[in-house]
């Protein structure tokens, strides 16, 4: 009889309360303010007209694996009037919800329709084709006149989720002529107007600047099932935002300079071809001049802010920094992000003008309280990575770091200079291709020379390592003008700033080591050895793995989903219903090691609220899935022939929205959040947290991405990781592992990236979390880099992961990356074969989930034979070091 971990009472938990406490403390931090004349905050109680689509029906997260099946969502109209607030249009509230309604079922009604055409489930419909929310109700004089009030709010909605990407189009990226036409009316009718953005991706503000009479714009985001509680707290001033954008927004569109040609824009899903090289988010605005509509690390708050770097030092090859913060506001408490820039030198290698080295956040500081911060980085993560001699090399220079409180809001506060260039690294060149992309170039560059190639640290002579004088420095700044919501960059005239002197002789350099044929494990114990042996010091890993057939291992390394009719996603568990899968169980009783339980939901676990088995505990089918994916139990059953089972979790806001807190403390509190959920459910892995790069602001899962910036993804995932991990036995995946940036065709696409690129901005993030948190697993994206799969690429699995970085976990693929599912392609044509399985086992990808019968059978032929099967030779040996992998996992999460 099965044992579920799901609790037999409908009531909620008190971890259940706990945990929306804790969700919504944090997601007050994650809110943007974008503008605010006086506006807000607003006073308490009072009457409010409450218009737009998300004013009652609040998006929580984004649609596929990132939704959360919770017990309620806290909707915006809903938390309004829990904090006091009388909504005084519940007329058009009514309408709208009826007009939203009829576009809801035409559109499910399409939905089941079309699903029947293609040949799959309507739930995979939805993600080639989600539900967009439609233009809202118009609103009338008479909406105006009956709300007897002077303020409005009016909230924005926009959904997202993966299988397709977003449009530049009106009710997507950009308005609803509805909506600003509402919004022009509400300019000029009401005296206060708040815009709220529920959003979970970059949109086109530029026309909102245009029409007169917002007072306040607030980027709330998409904060999970208290968002309507959070909202409330920041508009009635309970809670000073204190967000920081991680992106920038454009005045255009086009003016992003991967537009023309991202995704479906240029008519090619195929081919993805990224010819803006490392020039992503701010590097490209900064280093071309181009303005933005709001820089990187911008966002207001109720207060005022002064920010003093008092120390600047290099000890031990860190660079320590003491910021002093003052709260120089006289009403209000808030908190405060100081933001660390450095200006490598124009050297041979182009540079962007600046990229993000640090930041810390202050606490709650009352008006005239001050908080003075340390914040540090490395010397060597300010180098530059030289493709011509595989290497990451500090050029020779100086070094400017920029200290304030947004990218275009900073002053020069100190000049670090290297009078020798220093290999940091020594690599080899790992992402080849025959059809690079010819990369957007910075005029004020030279060419690569020898000169560079042939660095090596020399020594220099009474080289004192952080030693300083100060020498005036003018036109520091930043290059972007005075704009409103960008800042005014640095102060200009001369200042007095320390000028320290590194020495290169104390800067190391690295060489990696790379795994060539791997050894075949062997064994001289005849006995059955088991897991438990492992445990206890009487075997290693590799003794066990020695004694396993071919066949044990290859299922080993295959998920156990295996019938042609098995759910896609979502309910592939066989104790934990609505978990994304399980490994193999096959050697659980006579070797001990057990199924890895593994579940979804970027913005919190993703499992079946409700369901239901028999009295012999087999799962009967009905409840709901994922969205709108629901199936009503058999009406005929009694309950006394049922047991009824409940597993609410937390919905956490988005990954988009936690970075935005800028407060890795925070982020390592929900992520120990939920650990504790995933104790209480039995979950071994939590398929999250996904920190690929907002590479352009269309792509359909950057709600649960974290930034444009790889430096604050990597930090808060693995912040995250560290949190979750805290609970013993329990870890994260991070993913998608690389260069994941388009959703459209996303099974096939082909990201065309140059190597610098690729380790500056793509994998940059993922060598973070890695080396901060080392988290129990990485999942390997759908596309291919260069021409070869994720999955089947043994140089960024082995090659980068583990022999670079040192990643000691396990690596397994995305859903369907190796098994042939038509369904999921529609009737498109697609250019790349599918991943393949012996490719996975050459690569090093451990586990192919959720799995089919043919990976098995391909890998134990591969191996038995020796015959090339899909383009690959596998060994034994190449078998051997997957399966011990696995069961390195099965160690680490076994209670």
């Amino acid at each position: 009889m099965r044992k579920f971990f799901a609790a037999k009472s409908p009531e909620i938990t008190k971890r259940e309360l706990e945990h929306m406490e804790l969700a919504r403390a944090v997601a007050g931090e994650c809110m943007v303010l974008l503008e605010n004349d006086g506006t807000l905050p607003l006073a308490a109680g009072g009457k409010l007209a409450l218009y737009g689509m998300g004013a009652r029906h609040t998006i929580k997260g984004g649609t596929g694996s990132g939704d959360v099946n919770t017990r309620s969502n806290v909707t915006i109209e809903q938390g309004l009037a829990e904090a006091g607030y009388t909504i005084t249009t519940g007329g058009w509230l009514d309408r709208n919800e009826r007009k939203r309604t009829a576009e809801k079922d035409a559109y499910l009604r399409w939905m089941t329709e079309e699903a029947e055409r293609r040949g799959c489930s309507p739930f995979l419909v939805s993600f080639s084709d989600p539900f967009a929310e439609p233009a809202p109700e118009m609103i009338t004089e008479e909406d105006w006149r009956a709300s007897e009030t002077d303020t409005a709010v009016y909230v924005i909605s926009r959904n997202s989720g993966e299988g397709s990407d977003r449009y530049d189009r009106p009710g997507d990226y950009r308005l609803y002529p509805e909506e600003k036409e509402q919004l022009a009316f509400l300019g000029r009718s009401y005296a206060k107007v708040v815009l709220v953005l529920n959003i979970g991706g970059v949109m086109d503000l530029s026309e909102i600047k245009e029409i007169p009479g917002i007072g306040a714009v607030l980027l709330m985001t998409q904060l999970g099932n208290i968002g309507g509680q959070v909202l409330a707290d920041v508009l009635s001033g309970r809670v000073t935002p204190s967000g920081k954008l991680t992106d920038t927004w454009a005045k255009r569109y086009e003016d992003y300079p991967s537009a023309a040609a991202f995704s479906h824009n240029d008519g090619d899903v195929d081919d993805e071809y990224y010819t803006e090289g490392i020039y992503v988010g701010y590097r490209y605005f900064d280093t071309f001049g181009v303005k933005p509509l709001y820089c990187f690390g911008y966002g207001k708050s109720y207060t005022e802010f002064a920010i003093r770097t008092e120390n600047v030092v290099v000890k031990n090859g860190q660079v320590i920094l003491s910021v002093l913060v003052k709260n120089t506001g006289s009403e209000y408490a808030g908190k405060e992000v100081v933001q660390v820039y450095y200006s490598a030198p124009e050297g041979t290698l182009e540079k962007p003008y600046q990229e993000l080295a640090a930041f810390a956040k202050t606490g709650l500081l009352a008006p005239g309280e001050s908080e003075k911060l340390e914040i540090a980085f490395a010397v060597r993560d300010m180098a530059s990575y030289c493709e011509k001699c595989a290497s990451w090399v500090l050029e020779k220079g100086d070094y400017i770091l920029r200290i304030g409180s947004s990218s275009a809001d900073t002053q020069a506060a100190a000049v670090l200079t290297l009078k020798e260039t220093v290999k940091t690294e020594i690599l080899k060149n790992l992402f080849a291709d025959a059809e690079l992309p010819e990369e957007l170039h910075a005029d004020c560059t030279g060419a690569v020379t020898d000169d560079l190639c042939d660095a090596e640290t020399m020594e220099e002579p009474g080289c004192d390592e952080g030693a300083a004088e100060a020498v005036e420095e003018n036109g520091c700044g930043n290059r972007a003008a005075e704009e409103p919501g960008c800042g005014a960059g640095a102060a200009g005239g001369a200042t007095q700033i320390p000028h320290i002197l590194l020495c290169a002789a104390e800067i190391e350099t690295r060489q990696a080591q790379y795994m060539e044929e791997r050894e075949l494990y062997t064994t001289d114990q005849t006995r059955m050895l088991t897991l438990a042996d492992v445990k206890n010091g009487t075997c290693t890993v590799e003794e066990l793995t020695a004694q396993l057939t071919v066949e044990e291992l290859a299922e080993l390394c295959v998920g156990t989903l295996r019938a042609d009719g098995g759910s896609i996603v979502g309910n592939a568990s066989y104790t934990v219903p609505g978990a994304a899968g399980d490994t193999s169980a096959l050697l659980q009783e006579t070797r001990g090691i057990k199924n890895m339980i593994l579940a979804d939901g970027p913005a919190g676990l993703r499992l079946q609220p409700v369901f239901k088995t028999n009295k012999d505990g087999e799962l009967l089918p009905g409840g709901e899935i994922l969205g709108d994916s629901y199936v009503s139990f058999d009406k005929n059953l009694e309950e006394s022939q049922t047991d009824t089972y409940y597993q609410y979790c937390t919905a956490i806001p988005i990954g988009w929205a936690l970075a935005q807190s800028w407060n890795l403390p925070a982020l390592e509190r929900i992520g120990a959040m939920v650990g504790r959920e995933m104790e209480e459910f039995g979950i071994d892995l939590w398929l999250a947290p996904a920190l690929n790069i907002h590479r352009n602001p269309l792509c359909g899962r950057n709600f649960e991405y974290y930034s444009e910036d790889p430096y604050v993804s990597g930090k808060a995932a693995a912040a995250i990781t560290k949190g979750v991990q805290s609970c013993a036995g329990k870890g994260t995946t991070i993913k998608h592992f690389a260069a994941n940036s388009q959703e459209d065709n996303r099974y096939f696409t082909n990201s065309h990236v140059s190597e610098r690129a690729l380790r500056e901005i793509y994998l940059k993030g993922f060598e973070i979390a890695v080396k901060e948190s080392q988290p129990f697993s990485i999942m390997t994206s759908y596309n291919l880099i260069n021409g070869t799969h994720t999955a089947n690429s043994r140089d960024l699995l082995q090659a980068a992961a583990r022999d670079e970085w040192g990643f000691e976990g396990v690596i397994m693929t995305d859903w369907f990356t190796s098994q042939e599912q038509p369904a999921l392609t529609g009737e498109a044509k697609v250019k790349y074969p599918i991943s393949a399985s012996t490719g996975c086992i050459y690569a090093g990808n451990d586990i192919q989930m959720p799995g089919c019968q043919k990976n098995v059978d391909d890998i134990t032929e591969a191996v038995k034979s020796g015959r090339e099967i899909d383009g690959y030779s596998v060994t034994l040996a190449d078998l051997q070091y997957n399966a011990a992998n696995v069961i390195r996992a099965v160690c680490r999460t076994s209670r």
